[in-house]
């Protein structure tokens, strides 16, 4: 959520900075600024009758230490008026303060500056590409057709046993995935991520935290009964975890991690695109996250780029990196780098990881402060990426490294793995 200040004093620049969304913003902004005078003006008047009463009842305590009862009695008279007005005014306030909060949280967040204006994911700017596509004497199988091939994942089971987009893990193929999850942390451990297991349920207050409610309510698997929301990310717990946390200082740098299963609806997904491994309603993923003070966050998005592109590297695959367009960008991002790994099987690109910065947008919504220099409060930095999304890193370990009878399992997962190739 943008601060109310900023949009107090910097609306026109709002405006151009939404425009490289596509957003058309004006209409939203001039009525949360008429919303908060109005709520200002009440605010006001409200504080103004609370110091009306408090200065009558301390005439009143005077004249009833003095032994004047019958005229405390007459002024207590003006009390009983100027409460019901209290009551009014306290209404009213709340009111114009959830009207303000409502229309705020329709507006996304600023763009960075070296976000370019886009209609969507044709427009993102590709930043680097490494590794070389493999080549077969063969025609390549899809990680489909291989994990039925060597027992290693029955996506029928799962449709038996829940429905489509949940995957059963088997054997190798259950071990495999378990051995990127604890290579992930691993790496995240030695890059000084503190690991958490954090619930996969959480509260309605937390979605609204990190942004994915409202925005993304459509999304996300809803508990009715118990009104509480399957983690679409657990991104989502772990900012939470700092929700209505004030720092005490502003020498922090927070690195915070954790494995979780990830549950998203994916809505209108069809054809093609949801084959396999390819968009799943329930897929394990690692996350990291991180909290700054606003003059190292641009270092710190640098350093998780950095940590992603190394795990990449490690696993031998062909990826690349993309910034997105103001038009592809998630709506709490200020600047977001995807990265894409190749499918030699599919002839496409996969996103296996999101790295974002969302200077103060969430942390207002969290009021995640520090206390600066001159112990004033502060709004930190947030950012968060996955490191990694396990469903296509594994669809493209299986197709990148087939061969006719086996598959050559990367040299840093055979300590997890117990074994370095899957044999018929």
């Amino acid at each position: 959520m943008l601060e109310i200040q900023r949009i107090r004093n910097n609306k026109e620049a709002i405006i151009a900075g939404l425009d490289k969304r596509n957003f058309n913003v004006q209409s939203i902004l001039e009525e949360v600024l008429s919303v908060d005078e109005k709520w200002r003006l009440k605010k006001t008047n409200l504080e103004s009758i609370i110091a009306e009463m408090n200065k009558i009842s301390r005439e009143i305590g005077i004249l009833f230490g003095q032994g004047k009862k019958e005229e405390g009695n007459k002024i207590k008279l003006q009390i009983t008026a100027l409460k019901t007005k209290e009551s009014v005014l306290k209404n009213e306030v709340n009111e114009l303060h959830n009207k303000l909060v409502k229309l705020m949280y329709q507006i996304p967040n600023i763009p960075d500056e070296l976000v370019k204006k886009g209609n969507g994911e044709l427009d993102n700017e590709k930043i680097e590409e490494i590794g070389k596509t493999p080549k077969f004497g063969f025609k390549p199988l899809s990680h489909w057709e291989i994990s039925e091939k060597f027992s290693l994942i029955d996506f029928e089971l799962g449709v038996k046993i829940t429905g489509s987009g949940f995957p059963v893990y088997v054997g190798q193929g259950a071990k495999l995935q378990r051995a990127l999850i604890n290579f992930f942390l691993e790496e995240g451990e030695k890059n000084g991520y503190i690991e958490y297991i954090p619930p996969l349920l959480v509260n309605e207050s937390s979605g609204y935290g990190t942004g994915q409610l409202p925005d993304k309510e459509g999304q996300m698997y809803y508990l009715e009964k118990d009104d509480l929301y399957l983690i679409p990310t657990a991104e989502v717990p772990l900012t939470n975890i700092y929700r209505n946390v004030i720092l005490p200082n502003d020498d922090f740098s927070i690195k915070i991690m954790g494995f979780t299963p990830c549950f998203r609806r994916e809505a209108g997904s069809y054809g093609k695109d949801v084959r396999g491994l390819n968009r799943l309603h329930q897929f394990d993923k690692v996350e990291i996250v991180r909290i700054e003070h606003p003059s190292n966050s641009d270092k710190a998005l640098n350093e998780m780029i950095n940590h992603i592109k190394e795990l990449l590297n490690q696993l031998g695959l062909q990826y690349r990196v993309l910034r997105l367009c103001g038009g592809d960008l998630g709506f709490t991002a200020s600047i977001t780098y995807d990265f894409e790994v190749y499918s030699v099987a599919q002839d496409k690109w996969l996103e296996v990881s999101s790295v974002s910065r969302f200077d103060t947008f969430q942390s207002t919504r969290l009021k995640l402060r520090f206390k600066n220099a001159d112990n004033k409060s502060e709004y930190c930095h947030t950012l968060n990426g996955s490191a990694l999304a396990l469903p296509r890193i594994l669809a493209a370990l299986l197709e990148n490294n087939q061969t006719t009878n086996s598959i050559k399992i990367p040299k840093v997962l055979h300590k997890f793995t117990g074994f370095s190739e899957i044999v018929l």
